[in-house]
């Protein structure tokens, strides 16, 4: 089936607020009126100073983390109804970054999961494996065991809410990027796996997003394939002469 294009952009720890408001005032202008879902992850920090500038448009809010908790005693955390009060609509959950530098379990994932969706947010749940996972012929089991454990307990009408992006690790901010055919395989997989999961409805209309190292020169191939319905863009999301480009695709 044809699937609109989700390219959602994570702008990681980078940016002044100035800085923030600014490619946020380009992207709303040069994507106003274009068809694609779009989404931009923003520092906590600066969040609210960019919600003030997509309010209205066709940009997704994003954080880039969550808590698993209601608000309370949590120093340094930040809840979804913290989010949802300055105009978040999603947020990311499970980035490599999180799992590999932070060391976010699954089950902590899980439960990030399944509270962002409780309380009416958007998911950008990312799965992938390490080079040496990969090399040992383990990427499939990888997503797999990912995929199990960060949703169990999310319903199938949840799903509806949930978007899966596929970042193989060793790819990310590397310049290295699996080639389409590799990335087509693991997406057709994950996508396979999810039919196993839910069923086939819920497989074919889950959109699954590429995030690794994908820029405007390799784009257009990856989105060619039939079970790459999107990116989640990391470093060349962070100009809009590098974003856009992708965007309108």
């Amino acid at each position: 089936m044809a699937r609109t294009h989700y390219i959602a952009g994570n702008w990681k720890m980078n940016t002044s607020k100035a800085e923030a408001v600014a490619l946020a005032k380009d992207l709303v202008e040069q994507l106003k009126g274009k068809t694609n879902k779009y989404m931009i992850g923003v520092p906590f920090v600066y969040l609210d100073a960019v919600a003030q500038v997509v309010k209205g448009s066709n940009i997704i809010l994003a954080a880039q983390d969550v808590a698993a908790t209601d608000n309370g005693a949590h120093t340094g955390e930040v809840s979804t109804a913290m989010l949802k009060d300055i105009g978040c609509q999603c947020v990311i959950i499970g980035h490599s970054e999180r799992r590999h530098e932070i060391g976010e379990s699954d089950e902590l994932i899980n439960k990030k999961v399944r509270k962002a969706l409780k309380d009416g947010l958007e998911v950008d749940l990312c799965i992938g494996e390490l080079l040496s996972e990969r090399e040992a012929g383990e990427a499939e089991q990888v997503c797999a065991f990912q995929l199990s454990a960060d949703l169990a307990g999310v319903t199938e009408e949840q799903m509806k809410k949930v978007t899966i992006a596929y970042e193989p690790v060793w790819a990310i901010g590397t310049g290295k990027t699996a080639t389409p055919e590799d990335a087509q395989t693991i997406h057709k997989f994950i996508r396979g796996y999810i039919a196993k999961l839910y069923n086939q409805k819920v497989a074919d209309e889950v959109i699954i997003q590429y995030g690794g190292s994908m820029k405007a020169s390799n784009a257009p191939e990856l989105l060619a394939q039939p079970d790459i319905d999107g990116g989640l863009i990391g470093g060349a999301s962070l100009k809009a002469e590098t974003f856009v480009p992708i965007c309108v695709l």
